[in-house]
């Protein structure tokens, strides 16, 4: 008695619940959400690699290792976040779409990037400007929780059965290629920064961080 229930409440499959893809389709797939995770964490990497600036500039202290302990904190803030990005993001993928969900969250994370380098300086505007750097860190966490989760659910969704893990390790390779080359993007800078100081004996810009937030938001763009 008890089965015949169970089988008549359950609902026969459709064709909105079978996702039927060929080769190109898979590939496609997995690009763009690779691509999506290492723009997003391309954005992380720059936050991360210019620790010490930020740290002078927003969190004035005596000691330089108070400095970065600071920055790091805004920069941990944006994990504590990430769970609520997913449960947002996650559901909303559902009803109106991965890949829109996806192009939305890579934006709100260009957003929140672009916005750090116009924030204003602790000597500009006080204990504001701290704060409003982790405003921005939080959105970025936000985005990203929504952006990894929504990835990883449009692989699974694409991926024949016996590829679907190695198809979605391609997000984690696209972390670690962003962190690369947001290390790259900071590390090249400084060094053409320090070339032009030493050409010119004009020093080096105490505001190019600014450029290289706003590089980085336009990239990931």
């Amino acid at each position: 008695m008890l089965r015949t229930l169970l089988r008549r409440r359950k609902k026969a499959l459709s064709a909105q619940d079978v996702t039927v893809a060929d080769r190109p389709q898979v590939r496609k797939a997995v690009t763009a959400a690779a691509l999506g995770n290492t723009m997003e964490w391309f954005d992380f990497g720059v936050y991360a690699y210019l620790a010490g600036t930020l740290g002078r500039v927003f969190f004035p202290s005596s000691s330089p290792g108070a400095q970065v302990v600071s920055t790091f904190a805004t920069f941990a803030a944006a994990f504590v976040v990430r769970p609520l990005g997913g449960l947002v993001f996650g559901p909303l993928g559902d009803r109106v779409g991965r890949q829109k969900v996806l192009a939305a969250t890579m934006i709100t994370m260009a957003a929140s990037t672009f916005a750090v380098g116009f924030l204003p300086t602790y000597s500009a505007v006080g204990f504001l400007a701290p704060i409003l750097l982790l405003v921005c860190r939080i959105v970025q966490g936000f985005s990203t929780g929504g952006e990894y989760a929504g990835a990883t659910t449009y692989i699974a969704e694409y991926a024949p059965d016996k590829r679907r893990g190695f198809l979605g390790s391609w997000l984690d390779f696209g972390t670690f290629i962003g962190y690369s080359l947001g290390s790259g993007l900071v590390t090249s800078s400084r060094w053409r920064s320090a070339a032009t100081a030493s050409r010119t004996g004009a020093g080096v810009s105490p505001s190019s961080w600014r450029v290289r937030s706003v590089s980085s938001a336009c990239t990931c763009a």
